[in-house]
């Protein structure tokens, strides 16, 4: 099985890219973030015609989340409430970044984690407060399943080798200590960085600026990432981040990550 995550920055102007990539790479899932678009115009046909069921939890010009799935998903569901009730959630569901399903005995929670803004923003704290629900929501999913795959764009930087250069990035958003402090803590309730199981040098990147020629000069962030459960974590094969679709013409910023088991 082969699952892959992939910020898109805009489900439509980025189909064709999208598209072509699956044709080219049929995983058995596809997680995208920043769809970008209210559920009624994602272009699930396209999807459906290479043979994909598309499940969607979009808004209007921010955030949206979708799994792609080659088989039909069970138990989907989106949003923290749906595990932890709304009055434990709040207003952490007004903006939509959270979508889960099951594929072979497998959750696969999809996430779009909140970049807040700058350090000691209002936003940073919204981050932070999404963060701690994050980690009651993976804990709960974890009692019930011991095979947990937890992707998406995580707009953290777990160490300083995931920065193309980390000095005096600790205060610097998705790279400060509290952010940090923050996603080891969701990972405490069971979960460990898969692609640091096959790679363990700096230089591999996700996301790259589309300013100052980042790409080209490789300054980029690993911000993309698989977390998986320990039996999970065992099974994996492999966990390659897929640089191709960041050379095409007008891509996204990030680009795919994919993990096989």
């Amino acid at each position: 099985m082969k699952i892959a995550t992939w910020n898109v920055n805009s489900i439509r102007t980025r189909l064709g890219h999208v598209t072509n990539w699956l044709q080219a790479n049929p995983v058995d899932v596809l997680c995208l973030q920043e769809t970008k678009v209210v559920d009624q115009d994602f272009p699930i046909q396209p999807f459906q015609e290479l043979g994909y069921f598309p499940y969607i939890s979009g808004q209007k010009s921010y955030n949206g989340v979708a799994l792609i799935s080659r088989q039909p998903l069970e138990a989907v569901s989106t949003g923290f409430s749906s595990v932890l009730g709304a009055d434990t959630v709040g207003d952490l569901d007004e903006q939509k970044r959270v979508i889960t399903g099951v594929l072979d005995n497998i959750r696969i929670v999809n996430l779009y984690v909140p970049n807040g803004s700058s350090v000691g923003s209002e936003k940073y704290e919204y981050k932070l407060r999404w963060l701690g629900v994050l980690q009651n929501y993976l804990a709960t999913f974890l009692a019930q399943s011991s095979a947990l795959n937890v992707c998406g764009d995580f707009n953290i930087v777990l160490e300083d080798r995931d920065i193309y250069d980390p000095t005096g990035k600790e205060n610097h958003i998705m790279a400060s200590k509290a952010e940090r402090q923050a996603l080891k803590q969701v990972l405490e309730v069971g979960l460990v960085d898969v692609f640091r199981k096959f790679t363990q040098e700096t230089g591999h990147f996700s996301w790259w600026d589309y300013r100052a020629a980042s790409f080209r000069r490789n300054l980029g962030w690993r911000i993309d990432h698989h977390y998986l459960s320990p039996g999970l974590y065992e099974r994996a094969k492999s966990c390659v981040i897929d640089v191709e679709p960041r050379k095409l013409e007008k891509p996204s910023d990030h680009t795919p990550v994919i993990v096989e088991f």
